[in-house]
């Protein structure tokens, strides 16, 4: 029997540094269970972040939800915030917008065209921790980036293609759903209307 509205839970978190997008143990990494909110049983994460990249994550018991966004052929857009080792230029964001040639699995893989464009003014941002290595000699620079794909650490691989090796990856957004002035382990329950509304999803879609 499905699932009534009234059982769907729905939950952004801001996922640390070093978490793990998951509620099961592996050593003594942390994980989503460290967060100090109890979630329902039943509830998961949507897609995942690296243990090394932090921001936006969604979690919920809702199956459609879930299928819809992971489901590849639904093309919804996540945009992350890149701190690059050195001083990104124009060309760098050209190569990332037409599409770069990476590794995955061992196998080549040609991005979609991305929509990267450099950030003049640093994000407001909290302070990772630990933070970033400081480097005196070597500049960084932001760049925002968003996709409509999800292999593993895409991102992180797209800037090293062009040169500039992600030093800090932040998931700002996914579609209009925004970390906005979220902290580092905090967790917001929201609406089912809201966050299809956000996330241009509509409930009679079928699978």
């Amino acid at each position: 029997m499905p699932q009534s509205d009234s059982v769907y839970r729905y939950f952004l978190i801001y996922k640390p540094f070093g978490t793990l997008s998951q509620f099961s143990r592996e050593g003594n990494r942390p994980t989503l269970a460290d967060l100090g909110f109890t979630f329902p049983k039943d509830v998961y994460p949507v897609g995942r972040l690296d243990a090394d990249s932090e921001g936006l994550l969604l979690l919920t018991n809702d199956n459609f939800l879930n299928h819809h966004l992971l489901n590849p052929r639904f093309r919804h857009q996540r945009t992350y915030y890149v701190q690059v080792d050195g001083q990104v230029n124009s060309d760098a964001c050209q190569a990332l917008n037409r599409g770069v040639l990476i590794q995955i699995d061992g196998k080549p893989h040609h991005t979609l065209p991305a929509q990267a464009q450099i950030l003049v003014e640093f994000p407001t941002l909290p302070e990772r921790n630990p933070p970033v290595r400081f480097r005196k000699n070597i500049p960084t620079s932001w760049l925002s980036v968003a996709l409509h794909e999800g292999k593993n650490r895409q991102v992180r691989r797209m800037t090293a293609a062009v040169g500039f090796p992600t030093l800090r990856l932040v998931r700002w957004a996914i579609e209009s759903v925004l970390l906005d002035n979220m902290q580092p382990a905090e967790v917001r329950e929201v609406e089912k209307e809201w966050l299809y509304q956000k996330l241009k999803i509509r409930p009679s879609q079928q699978f």
